[in-house]
């Protein structure tokens, strides 16, 4: 029997948690999912005999190690700080890992460790990162075999609200951990290059610097990742003139969202005072000078030169901002956790909802002096709260990935993200299975992209 233990069970690990359990008779697996709480991971094991859910606490370093020691597999579905513990654990023990988060410098201090003991150490192997690595290496490979020169390479991705649960104006709701989604862009300026010109935006300039695409006939916006750059070398890109990675929204959203920029909403760098106690309409008043004669609106109206009948405007106005009675109840919050409280208000998805999965990938290249494009597309629609689009697509490829290890089908040890064949083809052909299939088509070479806007 081989042991998997899965730490974390939050709303992005159904799919996996089902995948293994549907394959456990056949893989005979035995499953245990450890969380601070069993209620999620309860509700998916429906008492099934080949998985169990206990309450775990990864800092617990008696139970952690006493966990790791009986499993042959982790899947570490934490947050990104908390893996290192997890991985030096696995070190100790002799286990593999798959994580869906980036590599941070910790873990990648353990590549040599996890070598010699002939150790998987699978990171970037859920959506974004992941899903992206896999779908593009596939196509770069397939481009490079034909000795073809690699001009341009663009890659977005987004998690986003199906069109039949689009019910507000902003077009979103909240998919993944509200709060990325309100610090999304910080931490430094996005970097790019565009036909061997590099280019920096700074945070307070990002939701005006946008680029417009269609997948499927549907247009939607991006805006640029904070480093599009660093993939260039582990793409085998170091030369291309062309490299840019954004986040995609619908039309009109990063406008939108520009004004909270602006206005200094997103900061979460200082605490508030008294703000448990703060109406949401105080809170607005707090980015906006003093005029007691004047009101909050009009400030804010004349302070960024919205116009009443602006849809700007109206946008503010549903997410109920203005209003004196509602209160941010959160004691000691920064500007940003005031923001995702009034946002969760509107933005959370209700029962019924479903979410989307938006990805695409532009490839440039020249074979023979005659310039090609390939346009490579995903959308994944969810089932439902608990089957979302999200969990498919992180959970899935960290499943079969988990699987493919178990099986020696992936041998390669070491701290490494998907970016070889011997890991991406096995596990996109599986996806496929499960509605996750690119839509690959050529399309004309144009080059720089003459939608993005850099002003």
């Amino acid at each position: 029997m081989k042991n998997i233990l899965i730490i974390g069970a939050g709303k992005s690990s159904s799919s996996l948690i089902k995948f293994l359990i549907d394959k456990s008779d056949a893989e005979n697996l035995r499953i245990l999912i450890g969380d601070l709480s069993t209620k999620n991971a309860t509700k998916i094991i429906n008492n099934h005999k080949n998985a169990k859910a206990i309450i775990f606490d990864v800092f617990n370093e008696q139970q952690r190690e006493t966990e790791i020691e009986k499993s042959d597999l982790v899947i570490s579905m934490l947050p990104a700080r908390f893996h290192l513990e997890v991985a030096k654990s696995c070190i100790k023990f002799k286990k593999h890992l798959v994580t869906a988060s980036y590599i941070s410098k910790e873990i990648k201090a353990l590549d040599k460790a996890a070598k010699e003991n002939g150790l998987v150490f699978m990171n970037e192997i859920g959506l974004d990162p992941g899903l992206d690595h896999m779908s593009a290496m596939q196509i770069l490979d397939r481009i490079r075999e034909k000795n073809a020169k690699m001009l341009l390479f663009e890659s977005f991705c987004g998690g986003l609200v199906a069109p039949e649960s689009d019910t507000n104006l902003w077009n979103y709701k909240f998919t993944w951990n509200p709060r990325n989604v309100v610090l999304a862009g910080q931490g430094g300026a996005a970097m790019f290059i565009q036909e061997s010109t590099y280019k920096y935006i700074p945070y307070h300039k990002l939701f005006r610097r946008t680029e417009f695409l269609k997948v499927d006939n549907q247009k939607f916006e991006a805006y640029a990742n904070r480093d599009s750059l660093k993939y260039r070398s582990v793409y085998g890109l170091d030369e291309i003139p062309t490299m840019y990675r954004g986040t995609i929204r619908k039309v009109g959203f990063s406008r939108a969202w520009n004004i909270f920029v602006q206005l200094g909403m997103t900061d979460d760098s200082y605490t508030i005072e008294n703000s448990e106690n703060m109406s949401y309409r105080d809170f607005v008043n707090l980015f906006l000078a003093y005029s007691p004669s004047d009101s909050v609106e009009l400030k804010l109206r004349s302070y960024l030169k919205i116009d009443q009948d602006d849809i700007m405007w109206e946008k503010l106005i549903e997410l109920d901002l203005f209003n004196p009675k509602k209160k941010i109840e959160i004691s000691n919050a920064t500007p940003a956790q005031a923001l995702q409280k009034i946002l969760e208000d509107s933005w959370t998805l209700q029962e019924n909802d479903k979410d989307m999965i938006v990805m695409q990938h532009l490839f440039g290249f020249e074979i023979d002096g005659k310039k090609h494009q390939i346009e490579s597309s995903l959308i994944v629609e969810g089932e439902n709260q608990t089957y979302t689009a999200m969990a498919k697509t992180v959970g899935l490829p960290m499943a079969i990935a988990a699987l493919n290890i178990l099986n020696g089908r992936i041998k390669t040890p070491g701290v490494q993200i998907p970016i070889s064949k011997e890991v991406y083809e096995p596990i996109l052909n599986e996806l496929e299975n499960y509605g996750i299939k690119f839509t690959e088509k050529e399309v004309p070479y144009l080059g720089y992209n003459p939608n993005h806007v850099i002003g």
